[in-house]
């Protein structure tokens, strides 16, 4: 069984719960995910399963769109409403503010990593150093956001649509969203709606899952928006031993296929621009 599956993700799992869970469903050890989801959050989780998992680097890369909905007036540790309060603070804001606020975070930018994540420093993940109240300079990130919308404001909660690049982190969005309405705040719920061309509505719960009630997306449906070159038996030979061939495709990327069947992600070369070299192999020798 190889391919993607896309999983809506329920409230108080971890990404890795689903992933193991599904191991014991699909009878394979080989299953990764594109993209954690904290345990509060809920929807969109792109598992790869068997060949597939080759691709987790490249799916991980898409934008998301999410749903977040936020606490004005409290911040906590962990930047949800599951951390203890740090921060309580009064407000007074409405929704034309709360508009411009959000326009503000258009675009590129640089982001404070939450600490309590699982990004690693020096060996340890921050969320290990936050536990023990041990102090160390949070990595800062930079960000691309796309699309921001205000979709609700009522009494102290704020719920917004953000479709946002690689590692962003709504958490930590959410904080910043706050100072600068001169305020605290806090996650209290968060759903992926979409990452890439993968939606919810297209999703299937772990019941599903466990009732044979779902499918999966083979490779070349998954890539479909990049670029694909259909090689010959001689670039074919020096793919399949990995070699450097000379650059048949226009843009960065791209997938090199073989009589119908997708063999190998190939990547432009850094010293060379008129070459490329292995991004993913997905057949060898």
């Amino acid at each position: 069984m190889d391919g993607i599956l896309i999983i809506n993700k329920e409230k108080d799992y971890t990404s890795r719960d689903v992933v193991n869970k599904l191991t014991k469903i699909l009878h394979t050890k080989k299953i990764g995910h594109t993209g954690t989801l904290d345990p509060l959050a809920t929807g969109v989780l792109v598992i790869t399963v068997g060949k597939a998992t080759k691709l987790c680097n490249i799916l991980t890369s898409e934008y998301k769109e999410y749903i977040a909905t936020m606490k004005l007036g409290v911040e906590t540790d962990t930047l949800d409403i599951t951390g203890n309060i740090i921060e309580e603070k009064s407000y007074s804001v409405n929704e034309e503010q709360i508009k411009k606020v959000l326009n503000t975070f258009l675009g590129k930018s640089i982001q404070e990593v939450p600490k309590y994540s699982a990004v690693k420093i020096n060996g340890k993940r921050l969320y290990e150093y936050a536990r023990k109240n041990i102090p160390i300079e949070l990595p800062k990130r930079e960000i691309d956001i796309k699309h921001i919308e205000l979709m609700s404001y009522k009494g102290e909660q704020i719920t917004f649509k953000c479709v946002v690049s690689k590692g962003t982190y709504i958490r930590s969005l959410i904080r910043d969203i706050s100072y600068k309405l001169n305020t605290v705040g806090t996650m209290t719920e968060l759903i992926r709606t979409k990452q890439g061309d993968f939606c919810i509505e297209h999703a299937y719960s772990l019941e599903d899952i466990e009732k044979n009630k779902y499918r999966i997306i083979p490779y070349e449906e998954a890539l479909k928006n990049y670029e694909t070159i259909n090689i010959d038996r001689d670039i074919y030979n020096k793919v399949i031993n990995g070699a450097i061939i000379d650059k048949v495709f226009k843009n960065k990327i791209a997938l090199l296929k073989y009589k119908g069947n997708i063999i190998a992600i190939y990547q432009e070369y850094s010293k060379d621009k008129t070459k490329a070299k292995p991004y993913i192999m997905l057949i060898t020798k």
